[in-house]
């Protein structure tokens, strides 16, 4: 079955491998390397998230997640706004607005589910 959180969390890692290539092309390493680390980490707490022992693991990993986007975002918006860098982020900022969108869905749902 596909786990769309988890393909889209995955893709998403990537372009931000490739963004950070283009980003060190630049000279930027202080806030790329920041972006890397959040970037990435997104996906792989949703990936331990799928083989949580219990529901409260489940939430937690999600919510990991969760915070672990909004980071991105934050850096991906210093970015853009501090122009330090010439680059056009709006595809980015997009992917990550829609991941914050899902990830959210989820760590709602499932503690109300758990709540019940």
């Amino acid at each position: 079955m596909k786990n769309i959180v988890q393909e889209k969390s995955f893709k998403f890692a990537l372009d931000i491998v490739e963004l950070y290539k283009n980003l060190k092309k630049q000279n930027e390493f202080v806030i790329s390397k920041q972006l890397l680390r959040s970037g990435t980490s997104i996906g792989a707490n949703v990936e331990e998230a799928s083989a949580a022992q219990t529901k409260k693991d489940f939430i937690t990993k999600m919510s990991i997640a969760s915070k672990e986007a909004r980071e991105t975002r934050y850096w991906l918006r210093l970015l853009q706004q501090s122009k330090i860098v010439n680059f056009d982020f709006s595809m980015y900022l997009n992917s990550i607005e829609e991941l914050i969108k899902i990830l959210t869905s989820i760590v709602k749902t499932s503690q109300s589910n758990n709540k019940k």
